[in-house]
């Protein structure tokens, strides 16, 4: 029974993955996604100012906390690991995480959810009667919590990385 629930539980979950990953190709076709990064761009050069410009990891950005925005966090996963690996190329510090990788873990982490898709389709498959019933609430949830990453984010640099030799 256990089995049959978790394939059935896995079935759903893939189905609204393939879902949004398919209005993800749609909107990239479209020049949509261009678009957002276009909008997204400015609030990125602020939450990660010393990345340089047009520099690879600033787009992985855009597209994960895209993903993350519709509630993607498996798709967002790769653009992550790929913009903290492109992240650390530019640390001066190889041995420690830089102020920039930090915020993209705290941004993560905290996850602003717009359409959170994974949750709504775990409670279609156990057979809720209004499954996005969840979407104010987690709305106003994530919003907090990426208020306060980044209000703790924007303390600690100025508190730890002002006084770093070689600050990076």
């Amino acid at each position: 029974e256990g089995a049959k629930t978790g394939v059935a539980v896995c079935l759903g979950l893939i189905s609204v993955l393939v879902f949004w990953l398919g209005m993800m190709k749609i909107a990239d076709d479209s020049g949509l996604l261009k678009v957002l990064a276009k909008l997204m761009r400015p609030l990125v050069r602020f939450l990660f100012p010393t990345i340089p410009r047009n520099h690879p990891s600033e787009g992985y950005i855009i597209s994960n906390l895209s993903a993350n925005l519709l509630g993607l966090g498996n798709a967002a996963t790769p653009m992550g690991i790929k913009a903290m690996q492109e992240l650390q190329k530019l640390n001066p510090h190889k041995d420690s995480p830089s102020p920039d990788m930090c915020t993209l873990l705290a941004l993560n982490t905290s996850s602003l959810t717009i359409i959170p898709t994974t949750i709504i389709a775990i409670r279609m498959n156990f057979g809720s009667e209004n499954p996005t019933e969840i979407v104010g609430t987690t709305l106003i949830a994530t919003l907090l919590s990426t208020l306060t990453a980044i209000v703790v984010d924007r303390w600690y640099r100025k508190r730890h990385y002002s006084n770093r030799p070689g600050k990076g």
